[in-house]
């Protein structure tokens, strides 16, 4: 790829049209050595009984087993060969102290005709041009309507604009599907 005899074109300026330095056209990669291949090897055995091992865990296993290794060997070698622990997250379910809880507003009622109760979810999408924004209006009979905008600025919306959109979605519900309106609501 690079000609170190070209006429016209120096190494340098072959090195910096295909990108890389120049100590870069020179690197050769040496594999793994024997004694680093059995330590691997060793991981990957102790990994498939106790996959619950991380890095500690695998030095204090192979401590045992007489071999002299650091932390950070381990580290390296399980990261290269992809291995991670597998352990129980932490509880992220449980709701912070602080946190609101609003009342159940359609417990004593009775839900008996189309149209007498409806549900809508707000759901934000983040990504790096701003946060687009759906929102989704379910009645008795499944997904009644659908609304997407943009957010300015990747900011959430304020109340108001999240009354104002489910309004739009209510509104466009509504336009196409009149039949369902019984007149009361």
């Amino acid at each position: 790829m690079i000609e170190a005899s070209h006429p016209r074109l120096s190494v340098v300026r072959q090195c910096a049209l295909l990108g890389i330095s120049r100590s870069g056209r020179y690197y050769r990669p040496t594999g793994e050595s024997e004694q680093t291949l059995a330590l691997m090897r060793l991981i990957d055995e102790a990994f498939l009984e106790c996959p619950y091992y991380g890095s500690r865990q695998m030095v204090r296993h192979l401590h045992r087993l007489g071999h002299r290794v650091g932390r950070a060997r381990v580290v390296r070698l399980m990261r290269r060969m992809g291995l991670a622990a597998i352990y129980q997250k932490p509880n992220t379910s449980a709701p912070h102290p602080e946190h609101r809880v609003y009342p159940y507003l359609l417990r004593e009622l009775a839900i008996v005709r189309p149209n007498q109760v409806w549900c809508s979810d707000i759901t934000y999408i983040p990504m790096r041009a701003g946060r687009p924004i759906r929102v989704k209006l379910h009645g008795k009979r499944g997904c009644l309507g659908l609304f997407s905008g943009l957010s300015a600025r990747n900011r959430p919306l304020s109340v108001r604009h999240r009354h104002e959109m489910a309004i739009c979605c209510v509104q466009s519900w509504r336009a196409t599907y009149i039949g369902w309106n019984d007149g009361r609501t």
